[in-house]
């Protein structure tokens, strides 16, 4: 039994970091009705200017902020040179732009930084912490307790301040909000900026983790069937979303794999995904879809 709850346990807090990915998106799209393909792109870029920046002497906070201004600059011009020209365009278009988008980071990140694999000390030891008979990971622990933060950080941002209020009047309805005077190209600029420091959050984490690499961007796919399960609209979702993937990746693979000669966590969370597309297209938490004609 105390197998079974450490590996749950481990399932769940693996689920954390694919909730803060997922997060990235939600956020871009409440506001816009764009799925940003270029977010695990911005976790890579976040994480490796981060991570070259503080290979060369600069102390850890000052790089956290100097990353920090970066991505905004960033946000800033992605709606400038990226979004206001493809305004009332068609959601493909939009799509087709982040995914452009995506391919440009990527390749402004080789250029300016190198390719090579980077480890990233966060001053966290990845040792076990022992409850009983059980082994939690610190490192686990501590990402967990970020996330969860960042998520009553974001909660409050939403609810309120008045940057959060009229966000959410934008997710609800973009030609109300424009009809009262809210200016779309700022709302634009801010959620950008909130969703790059999700990414630099997400990316210091992976990256510590698993090393700062190209693969990190491969993390937007992941979050692809956490978005389906939780839904496309919903922070609450992406958090669920995330523990049940990750808690059903690590399960799936240590009591099913060896029936099925394992490799199930490759192909686990696509499963579930299409299963929830069956049962329930919009997620647990989204919004339903309503044409008006």
């Amino acid at each position: 039994m105390s197998f079974f709850v450490e590996t749950l346990i481990a399932g769940l807090l693996a689920g954390v970091m694919y909730s803060l990915v997922a997060i990235g998106f939600v956020l871009i799209y409440k506001a816009s009705g764009v799925f940003n393909f270029a977010q695990g792109s911005m976790v890579l870029f976040a994480a490796l200017f981060f991570v070259t920046i503080l290979e060369n002497g600069i102390p850890f906070w000052a790089c956290f902020v100097i990353t920090l201004c970066i991505m905004s600059f960033g946000a800033i011009l992605v709606e400038r040179l990226v979004l206001r020209p493809l305004v009332n365009s068609s959601i493909i278009t939009l799509f087709m732009a982040t995914l452009g988008l995506s391919f440009v980071i990527e390749g402004l990140a080789q250029g300016f930084m190198g390719t090579s694999v980077h480890n990233l000390d966060i001053g966290i030891d990845d040792v076990p912490y022992i409850l009983g008979d059980i082994f939690i990971s610190q490192f686990d622990i501590f990402s967990a307790i970020v996330a969860g933060t960042l998520v009553i950080g974001l909660s409050i941002f939403f609810s309120k301040t008045r940057v959060g209020i009229l966000l959410r009047a934008v997710a609800d309805d973009t030609l109300a909000a424009q009809s009262i005077g809210i200016r779309l190209p700022n709302i634009a600029r801010t959620i950008w900026i909130v969703a790059g420091f999700v990414a630099l959050v997400t990316g210091l984490l992976w990256g510590a983790r698993q090393g700062v690499q190209f693969a990190l961007s491969l993390s937007a796919l992941k979050a692809l069937p956490v978005l389906i399960i939780g839904g496309f609209t919903s922070i609450r979702g992406a958090i669920l979303g995330g523990l049940l993937i990750g808690a059903g990746e690590v399960l799936a693979d240590v009591y099913i794999g060896p029936i099925l000669g394992g490799g199930i966590s490759a192909w686990f969370a696509y499963l579930v995904a299409v299963l929830f597309l069956m049962i329930r297209p919009t997620g647990m938490f989204g919004d339903p879809t309503i044409d008006r004609v």
